[in-house]
């Protein structure tokens, strides 16, 4: 099992820093940003706070933009929810289907390995994967505020991507069960899936009568205006991420050792 998860390691590592580097930077050129559009973002701060649903969906109404708390939460906290959810779904699906759709399998399961054993190296290689992401990222947005001189809010930041750990987490186990039923790779069908979840959250915040349910989405606790705004999480949003991502990995292992694999 421990040789599995070095070669996966090894194999995905370009993918996962070109996919860091990436959301990272993008997310640091938005921070630098700040500075040199200060003085506009003063100026449409109001107005963009009061435009009603609009607002909403993207926090505008909860943290000004005009500070680079704001600016961070409403900016910097799209681009890597979106980023970062579309790498975990782009990661994990491949993880099982590609040893058959690329007919390894033959190979991987004549080692004296079981196949729940060969769920278990895979899936604490996206772990690996995901945490490796989140903190190359966290680095990237220290870097822009101590570049602007500006105090690197600790404790929001910490916070902000703990959580979108948390949810990049639940978005992978969906892709994984995904792989683990496909004997070919759906990275289409993956990535489809964290779009939905995030247009769901969107939604959510727009449209009163579903605003109560927005703790069913992924995106509901990693609201990065909120977080940096202080405020808690929908209720039994947590709740039902730990039990999507149980229910998911049960179902995932229960699915891959019972089919019949395509070598």
């Amino acid at each position: 099992m421990t040789a599995i998860i070095k070669q996966e390691l090894k194999l995905n590592l370009k993918s996962m820093l070109i996919w860091a580097l990436t959301v990272g930077g993008l997310g640091f050129i938005c921070i630098m940003m700040y500075t040199s559009m200060e003085g506009e973002v003063m100026e449409m701060a109001d107005s963009f706070s009061e435009m009603g649903a609009f607002s909403d969906a993207f926090g505008m109404s909860t943290l000004s933009i005009a500070t680079i708390a704001g600016f961070f939460a409403t900016e910097v906290g799209t681009v890597h929810g979106l980023g970062s959810a579309m790498f975990a779904a782009f990661f994990a699906s491949s993880m099982l289907s590609k040893e058959e759709d690329g007919h390894t399998g033959e190979f991987l399961f004549a080692l004296p390995v079981s196949r729940g054993k060969v769920i278990t190296a895979k899936g604490l290689t996206i772990l690996v994967h995901l945490a490796a992401f989140t903190l190359i990222c966290g680095a990237f947005y220290a870097a822009g505020f101590v570049a602007l001189g500006e105090e690197i809010p600790s404790e929001e930041l910490i916070r902000f991507l703990a959580s979108m750990l948390l949810m990049n987490v639940e978005v992978a186990s969906l892709a994984y069960l995904i792989s683990a039923t496909s004997g070919k790779t759906r990275m289409g069908l993956a990535l489809g899936v964290s779009l939905i979840i995030y247009t769901y959250d969107i939604m959510g915040r727009v449209i009163p009568s579903m605003k109560d349910y927005l703790f069913l989405g992924p995106f509901s606790y990693v609201n990065a205006s909120e977080i940096f705004a202080h405020m808690d999480a929908p209720k039994y949003s947590f709740t039902v991420a730990v039990a999507a991502i149980i229910l998911a990995t049960a179902v995932t292992y229960v699915t891959y050792t019972r089919k019949d694999l395509a070598c």
